[in-house]
Formats: C-alpha cells, sequence, structure tokens
C-alpha cells in the first residue's frame, strides 16, 4: 500500500507521522488503522488508511470504529475515579463498601486502590463459565464476587487481564447508578469523542472486523494455549479444570479462558460480542476519540482534579507479574510510561496500550494526547507501527 491510500488531515510540521503511517501500511503488514493527535487542544494529526475487512472490500473511514481491548481499561478507571473526586467512594474504601457481595471468600479487606492497580486478587473467576454467562452482566458479576481470591487482596499484583472490566464496572455501577457503558457515554459525548463499552447498535454498522495475525488474541506477552471450555461437570474452585494447571499457571489460564470466549477468542466480530459489556476488553472506539479524552485530560480539572490526576498516573504497584511474566508498574487503572514501553520520552506520560498495539496515551510536558487503533492484531502491546508513529510525533515538536 503506498501513501495515496492514506487519507486525512496532517499539519506540515508533522508531515514524518503521515510517512511512518504509510509506511506501516506498504512495509510492516498494517491492515486498517487510525491514528490521531492533539496537541495543547489543537488537531495536528488525524489520519485513516486501508481496510476494515481481510478481504480489503470495505476502506477505513474517518468515522469507523473498532475493538481496541485494553485501551478502555483506562477509561473504566476515569469513571470510577471521578467518583473518587465528587466523593461518593475513597481510593482507600473497601469495595464491600458499595458491594457487599464482594466480600465473599476473604475479600472484604479488598479496598478500591487495590482494583485499579491490579491487586484485588481475582484475575481470574474459578466458577466454570460459558460464553452465554458472558453476555450476562449479573451472572459474570455474581462469580466473581463469589470467586476465591488468588491471593490475600493488596499483597501482590497480577493483571486483571479480562476480569478487570467487570470488577470496576459493577463498582461504578453500585456507586452511580447506571452501567459503566452509559457512564462512559455521558463522558465521552460532550467530547464528540467515539469511545465506549462494546459496540451500541448504532455503532455496529462503522465496526472494523478484527483479524488476528496469529491464534493468540490476548494481551501483551505470549498468552497460554487455550484449554477445552469449562464444563458443569468441572470443580466449582477450578482445580484443574482439564488442564493439569494448578496456582499461578491455572490462574492464568483460567484469566484468558474462563469464560472460553473471554478474551474475544471466537467471538470478537460476533453481534453478541459487540453488544456485550466486557469493558476490559470490548472498548470500541476511534483514534480520534481515544485522542479527544487524553487531551481532555490535559486540561485542568476538566475530567479529573490535578492531585487524583497525578496519583492515578504514578506508580502503585510495581513487580512480577505472573499474568504478564515480566516485571510492569501499574497506576490506578493508567499506566506510567517506563523504559520498556515507553509513552514518548517525557517521564510523565500515562496512558494504555491494548492488545495488536492499540495505545491512548497524554504527556503533560509536551502537551500530547495520541490515539492509535488498527484490526491486524499482533499479540503484543508495543510494535514497530505505534512505536514508529509515537516516535515520529516527538521527533516532529
Amino acid at each position: 500500500m503506498s501513501g495515496q491510500h492514506v487519507s486525512g488531515h496532517c499539519d506540515p510540521r508533522f508531515a514524518t507521522v503521515r510517512d511512518e503511517f504509510a509506511r506501516n501500511f506498504a512495509e510492516r503488514g498494517e491492515l486498517g488503522a487510525a491514528v490521531c493527535v492533539v496537541i495543547d487542544g489543537q488537531t495536528v494529526v488525524d489520519l485513516v488508511g486501508g481496510w476494515t475487512d481481510q478481504a480489503r472490500r470495505v476502506p477505513w473511514e474517518p468515522d469507523t470504529v473498532v475493538d481496541y481491548y485494553s485501551v478502555g481499561k483506562a477509561f473504566l478507571a476515569l469513571l470510577a475515579l471521578q467518583w473518587v473526586d465528587r466523593g461518593a467512594v475513597g481510593l482507600d474504601d473497601p469495595i464491600a463498601s458499595v458491594w457487599p457481595e464482594f466480600a465473599a471468600a476473604g475479600k472484604e479487606q479488598a479496598t478500591l486502590r487495590h482494583a485499579l492497580c491490579h491487586r484485588a486478587g481475582v484475575p481470574a473467576i474459578r466458577e466454570p463459565l460459558s460464553n452465554e454467562d458472558l453476555w450476562d452482566w449479573g451472572r459474570m458479576t455474581g462469580a466473581l464476587a463469589a470467586t476465591l481470591p488468588w491471593w490475600e487482596p493488596g499483597t501482590r499484583h497480577a493483571y486483571h487481564t479480562n476480569t478487570y472490566g467487570h470488577l470496576l464496572g459493577e463498582i461504578v455501577r453500585r456507586v452511580g447508578g447506571a452501567s459503566c457503558a452509559s457512564q462512559l457515554d455521558a463522558l465521552a459525548r460532550p467530547l464528540a469523542a467515539d469511545v465506549s463499552v462494546g459496540a451500541p447498535g448504532r455503532l455496529q454498522r462503522r465496526c472494523a472486523d478484527v483479524v488476528f495475525h496469529a491464534e493468540l488474541p490476548l494481551t501483551g506477552n505470549d498468552p497460554p494455549t487455550a484449554p477445552d471450555p469449562p464444563t458443569a461437570t468441572d470443580p466449582p474452585t477450578g482445580t484443574d479444570l482439564s488442564t493439569g494447571l494448578e496456582g499461578d499457571a491455572l490462574m492464568e489460564t483460567l484469566s484468558y479462558f474462563n469464560p472460553p470466549g473471554y478474551s474475544s477468542l471466537g467471538v470478537v466480530n460476533s453481534a453478541p460480542w459487540r453488544a456485550a459489556e466486557v469493558p476490559s476488553t470490548n472498548g470500541h472506539g476511534s483514534a480520534r476519540g481515544v485522542a479527544r479524552v487524553y487531551a481532555a485530560l490535559l486540561e485542568p480539572g476538566r475530567l479529573l482534579s490535578p492531585a487524583l490526576l497525578a496519583e492515578a498516573t504514578a506508580p502503585q504497584s510495581s513487580g512480577y507479574c505472573p499474568i504478564l511474566h515480566e516485571e510492569v508498574t501499574f497506576g490506578l487503572g493508567f499506566k506510567p510510561t517506563v523504559p520498556r514501553r515507553p509513552f514518548g520520552p517525557n517521564p510523565h506520560s500515562f496512558g494504555h496500550f491494548g492488545t495488536g498495539g492499540a495505545v491512548g496515551f497524554a504527556d503533560p510536558d509536551s502537551g500530547v494526547a495520541f490515539g492509535y487503533v488498527m484490526n491486524d492484531v499482533i499479540p503484543r502491546w508495543q510494535s514497530t507501527r505505534n512505536r514508529s508513529l509515537m516516535d515520529a510525533v516527538f521527533a516532529s515538536l
């Protein structure tokens, strides 16, 4: 694919961003994608290119949306943090103070802070679940609340790959009295930002299909192989679910595959997946929408108070993660920049990657807000595609 297949607005100062975006298609295997950069409130890059489908029949348009996976974790956390700002709940309040059922099985001391930084102890649900359960919010949150924690909450962390959405989403629902999907919609509308939990009916026609580059449709690191789906005859505590696994290995496998489609495996482009609320995994949006949310976060006090934003984007938990198999640092829903996966060269930037390389971030030092989404999924967070775009932005400043 050559540069003439890329369309949209690009300030001449950022011509290298357009060049790298075109190179992603010509040299790096991009199928369809969009990138948007807002600096100090001004949109300087807003480009789209490629195709929404593997057959290359439907071009990517400015209003195309796509599943951006864990990019949505930061937006879900933002909803919870806004309730903290309003005084409706405290960071160190027990989750059970707003969701009493969550106290089951020894989780009564787990706090909102623990939930936000992956220390709540429930990265996987132990009760065997089906994909029919996945479409049922009450069924999923009930099973999560009943789960025996995998460690004493607050004593370690592990990336809550998929349960993060039901955990934070139910907290937000209990505090705010409305679903996290409706609350995100209320946040996004004044920003004219296309970001949503799932893809409501009005967005379905605008969805790009996700195409997996390999049979590894999960997170930033290689996941385990999918086991046979759990059945009703498997033990509810999940001692092996026919996998022969236990401990952290079992926890990891269940985090991805219980229910079988929790990570989108086999269901990603289906109508039930797009209609469901799986907030840590099936968030949909455009690069423009992602960038607009991060641009609003850079406006002092618009979405969060400066003090709470500073706390949320600072390191809260650091150490080895048995899900991601590496040393990681978590903020409160946002990931602070780190040398291995930087959000540009400056020390205060923050954001979140998603499966395949989708990313949103903000850099307070430069005023940059950035969004990138795509549909050819390489099972890594950082790729040559997104890194080349981010590097080009900062080289152009």
